[in-house]
């Protein structure tokens, strides 16, 4: 145990984030830089080595969570980043992305507020690689055999690197012109600057992976071609078919897809752009959408300029607290969440169902009508005499998605089977109804969060590497049908 009364003695400390003034002039991730080292020896001190750790069950990947705060509480950097790495690739994508179900999961949150072990993770992986303590593994041995990944997501990226380093020949490829999937043009730079996925890129290239950019498995190379020169291959393309609103005057010019507009953002930054062609400056800007990604239209909409933000929700407003029947520890709750965008500025409506978007003369959008909602046998419904309308020159539909593509042909040209819920369907081993295809993340398991993303693909390497191999000792920290804790 770190420290018998860390608990006790220290309460819970985050990460600082910079002046909103400042840091809503600029795209560097919202951190002050350091703040976290002098205080995470204490944070970490407040895990209790529970005999019954819940955090591995909260998070699917089953980190090693008080082996590594213990690590980090006594300062031995490399070994806290070896327990680490033993069960995840990529953590300082997740100490930077995930919402952290590890901490709801947290044994010491039944009573004061949990261990920040999402900050531990990011101190941790942060210190390796200054350290120097982040090498490649190259295999020692090559099978022969050779493996496609379709996406650089980070499903597809877990699948690969745990399949490169089982010793297999494999090539990913990503219909982007970079790679990272949503890593890479979904999170806006504030929240991950992509310097974090350039650094592992350039590790898996050294380990011996093969990246393919600008190649669409469908319609630059088709399914069968991609089978004849490989012997298996895995289908980590997500689940990017946007959920739509189709309401009078959707097709004004001005509402977007969130995936529309944050890529385009991203392209500046990466130097693509001078100004981004979809641009909030100066405009009255209006997200749909409670989530992540509608908070990350908000922060970048900040950043751009915008005249005002208004971010939608159809839900009514969460609590503050977990409430003791409805979501008992250690499920996930769902709490209301301010984010650092949310603490930039805008308005935050909650109930609100959009009805209509009214435009000028020209098509474009100019006001967004909306009314409160009142749920009826469950389910939302417009509230008789509450319509009202709010300015609206660009908005932003950030609702969600409801699969993988299939308009690019990938999905039929190999004969994929779906589920009930339009996901690609598998077996226990990840592997599709095409002998030789597995599928690992959202394009299987639907819309969900990045640690899942990459347990499903270390999960889909063992099924792809017993396939090849008669068996293998790669890890399979879930199962497919795997699903997060809920009431």
């Amino acid at each position: 145990m770190a420290d018998p009364k860390g608990f006790l003695n220290h309460g819970r400390e985050v990460a600082a984030y910079r002046p909103v003034e400042e840091r809503t002039k600029d795209w560097n991730e919202v951190h002050v830089p350091g703040s976290l080292l002098p205080i995470i020896s204490k944070q970490a001190g407040r895990c209790m080595d529970c005999g019954i750790p819940f955090c591995h069950n909260g998070c699917p990947l089953g980190n090693l969570i008080p082996e590594w705060n213990d690590y980090a509480y006594r300062g031995d950097w490399a070994a806290a980043s070896e327990r680490l790495h033993a069960t995840n690739n990529f953590p300082e994508f997740t100490g930077r992305l995930c919402p952290a179900p590890c901490e709801s999961a947290c044994v010491l949150g039944i009573s004061q507020q949990p261990v920040t072990i999402k900050n531990v993770e990011v101190s941790i992986i942060d210190k390796a690689w200054e350290n120097g303590d982040v090498a490649p593994r190259i295999p020692e041995r090559l099978s022969g055999k050779t493996v496609a990944v379709i996406g650089s997501g980070p499903a597809g990226l877990a699948a690969a690197q745990q399949l490169t380093r089982a010793g297999h020949t494999v090539a990913v490829y990503e219909r982007a012109d970079r790679v990272g999937g949503l890593l890479r043009y979904g999170i806006p730079e504030f929240k991950m600057e992509k310097r974090h996925i350039n650094r592992r890129i350039e590790q898996m290239r050294a380990e011996g992976t093969r990246f393919r950019t600008g190649v669409e498995i469908g319609r630059d190379l088709t399914a069968t071609d991609l089978k004849k020169r490989y012997d298996a291959v895995v289908v980590a393309a997500g689940s990017t078919t946007a959920r739509d609103l189709p309401v009078p005057g959707r097709e004004l010019r001005g509402v977007h897809q969130a995936m529309e507009y944050l890529p385009l953002a991203n392209k500046v930054q990466e130097g693509d752009y001078v100004v981004a062609p979809i641009s909030a400056r100066g405009k009255h800007v209006v997200v749909i959408g409670g989530g992540d990604t509608g908070a990350d239209c908000v922060g970048t909409a900040h950043r751009q300029g915008a005249a005002s933000v208004t971010q939608l929700e159809i839900m009514p407003r969460p609590g503050d607290d977990r409430h003791p029947v409805d979501q008992p520890w250690p499920t996930f709750p769902v709490l209301y969440k301010v984010t650092s965008a949310h603490e930039e500025g805008g308005e935050r409506i909650y109930s609100a169902s959009t009805t209509r978007f009214e435009g000028d003369d020209d098509g474009n959008v100019q006001w967004l009508h909306l009314a409160e909602v009142e749920f009826v046998d469950g389910r939302p419904a417009p509230k008789p005499g509450s319509e009202r309308r709010i300015p609206a020159q660009l908005v932003t539909l950030a609702m969600g998605f409801t699969g993988t593509d299939r308009e690019n042909g990938l999905v039929d040209q190999f004969g994929l089977e779906l589920d009930e819920r339009g996901n690609i369907a598998r077996d226990a081993d990840f592997q599709t109804n095409v002998p030789g295809v597995f599928v690992a993340g959202d394009a299987g398991r639907g819309q969900s969060l990045i640690v899942w993303a990459i347990a499903e693909g270390r999960s889909a390497a063992r099924g792809v590497d017993c396939h090849l191999m008669g068996g293998g000792d790669l890890p399979a920290p879930i199962r497919p049908t795997d699903r997060s804790l809920t009431v």
